[in-house]
């Protein structure tokens, strides 16, 4: 989460499909099964996906790469469309964008296979053949992805190139890719944010941390939350599914997350897998 160069690396390189336990999640990626079912989480990958694409060049302006960077988004998330669509399955705007692969043939082959979707479908194909090294819960789920998430991700594509002016409800509290390039354009370049607390602010975080917590846990926070705080607000987003893809494990929002004393942070309620917190005076 500190490293966003490694981050934009870990969604457009292919992944590690293994498992050496149960309770082994590599072959999920920077990836839950929440991001997968319920897509949150996107939010943060788009716009690092986008920052990547629009600040690949120092010599250019990101603004004339606008377009660019959309197409590198839509390469992406494309997703083929069915050999047969009923009338009912048309739609204003398209979900396979196959003629994209000659410029992003890292984002998609050439019969509109998009990343994500590959990667979905790759997990699925991991887990149907390791049913021995994957949780019971997962392997549970195998099935209801391969059937449902190809439907599902091509209405959230077409959900993604919703004008931010559309009328009507069509377009209302939806991501968007017109959201992610406002965002992407004002985060700039990506960077890497790994930091080295200083002595006495992990002396007082380890005086102040309960046992159940990893170490690490809060360390990451606190270096996460300096890197991002701004000048005008102490409050920093925090991207509590994208926290849980990067430890591999849901133990970060279920277990440690609300276990951290406000004498080390505050956050304020979650809501679609993000949330905002800040770091205590006294730990700072």
């Amino acid at each position: 989460m500190l490293n966003e160069l490694a981050e934009f690396r870990a969604y457009t390189e292919p992944p590690i499909y293994k498992a050496d336990s149960k309770r082994d999640t590599t072959y999920m990626g920077r990836f839950t099964m929440d991001m997968i079912l319920d897509f949150n989480g996107l939010a943060r990958v788009l716009t690092v996906l986008a920052r990547g694409y629009l600040f690949a060049d120092a010599d250019e302006n990101p603004g004339d790469k606008i377009d660019y960077a959309r197409r590198a988004l839509c390469a992406w998330c494309s997703v083929p469309d069915k050999k047969k669509a009923s009338p009912k399955e048309e739609w204003k705007f398209k979900s396979d964008f196959r003629e994209l692969h000659g410029e992003f043939p890292e984002l998609m082959d050439e019969n509109g296979m998009g990343w994500f979707c590959r990667h979905v479908h790759c997990i699925v194909r991991f887990m149907k053949n390791s049913p021995d090294t994957v949780s019971k819960t997962a392997y549970g789920k195998a099935d209801i992805i391969d059937k449902e998430f190809d439907a599902a991700w091509r209405r959230k594509v077409v959900q993604f190139q919703v004008p931010i002016f559309s009328q009507g409800t069509s377009g209302a509290w939806v991501l968007r890719f017109d959201d992610v390039l406002a965002d992407a354009l004002e985060l700039g370049p990506l960077r890497n944010n790994s930091i080295d607390l200083p002595n006495d602010i992990l002396k007082r975080m380890e005086e102040l941390r309960p046992e159940k917590v990893p170490a690490e846990v809060i360390r990451i926070l606190l270096a996460y939350y300096i890197a991002n705080r701004s000048e005008d607000s102490e409050w920093v987003v925090l991207p509590v599914t994208n926290f849980d893809a990067y430890f591999g494990s849901t133990m970060f929002s279920r277990k440690w997350l609300p276990a951290i004393p406000e004498s080390i942070i505050m956050r304020k309620k979650e809501r679609l897998g993000v949330a905002r917190f800040r770091a205590s005076q006294s730990i700072l």
